[in-house]
């Protein structure tokens, strides 16, 4: 029997290849977070002894406990932890699964115009996760706790009992938020380094991005003007580094011109 089977059309097979290159890139992210994933389940107690630390210093002395409701919530709060402590560990492998299906359709000016960007997403990411927890936490956690009240004759005692979900989550929550908040700047330079911004949109937008970030600082941060601020203010000054950092851009851009040999095509 003859093979009756047409054959592919070949406007179609680079886009079979591309699809096929990114069915690989996805499977080897998903396996490096399901590999951080069983890591940090391992390591799950060291890691709520880390995220708890804050909490249990403010209140050193005092007999403190967090509690579960639910008998299967500690185990949730477990999984839930692990899988979002292996998505930091997976981090650098998914950054490098992007860089290799991005980098071979890229001019070699363009794969160096972007690789300090996808250094610089990781460590204002830390930058931010870094301030939430021995800045903002330290703070925050202090002033809810004082509106506990001591018992008063005839009344009853106001005092803190968290349940371990909703405080690691409400943690998990404030260090993503910050992590993700520290990434304006690299965000808007590298918006200005394609062209899509410039210095001078970034000045003149400068007095709605403050209401911007303020009202993105209320709605990511816990409910109090210590949090708020604490967040909004590195924002603001973020934002004034993005000026700057969009005007060095464009000036490397006047002062050392691309030469790009189009009919070259993406270098290899």
């Amino acid at each position: 029997m003859t093979d009756q089977t047409p054959p592919l059309d070949p406007l179609r097979q680079p886009l079979l290849a591309h699809l096929l290159e990114l069915r690989k890139r996805l499977i080897w992210s998903l396996l490096a977070v399901l590999a951080g994933f069983l890591v940090s389940y391992y390591f799950a107690p060291q890691i709520y002894e880390f995220l708890v630390r804050p909490l249990a210093q403010i209140t050193e002395g005092e007999h403190r406990r967090l509690i579960y409701t639910g008998l299967t919530e500690a185990f949730t709060t477990y999984i839930k932890l692990a899988l979002w402590a292996g998505c930091f560990l997976a981090f650098p492998v998914i950054a490098a699964q992007i860089w290799m299906f991005v980098a071979p359709g890229l001019y070699k000016n363009e794969r160096n115009a972007f690789l300090p960007f996808l250094v610089a997403t990781p460590a204002f990411f830390l930058l931010g996760a870094g301030m939430a927890y021995y800045f903002v936490f330290p703070l925050a956690w202090k002033f809810f706790l004082g509106f506990e009240m001591p018992a008063t004759p005839g009344g009853l005692p106001i005092q803190l009992e968290a349940r371990v979900s909703e405080y690691l989550s409400l943690s998990m929550t404030v260090i993503f938020a910050f992590g993700i908040a520290f990434e304006l700047p690299v965000i808007l330079v590298l918006l200005t380094r394609v062209g899509l911004l410039s210095s001078a949109k970034l000045s003149q937008f400068r007095r709605y991005a403050i209401v911007l970030i303020f009202v993105a600082a209320a709605v990511l941060t816990p409910p109090d003007v210590i949090s708020q601020l604490s967040l909004a203010l590195p924002l603001m000054v973020l934002y004034e580094l993005s000026i700057l950092g969009a005007k060095w851009v464009e000036k490397t851009r006047v002062t050392a011109p691309e030469d790009v040999d189009l009919s070259a095509g993406p270098s290899a």
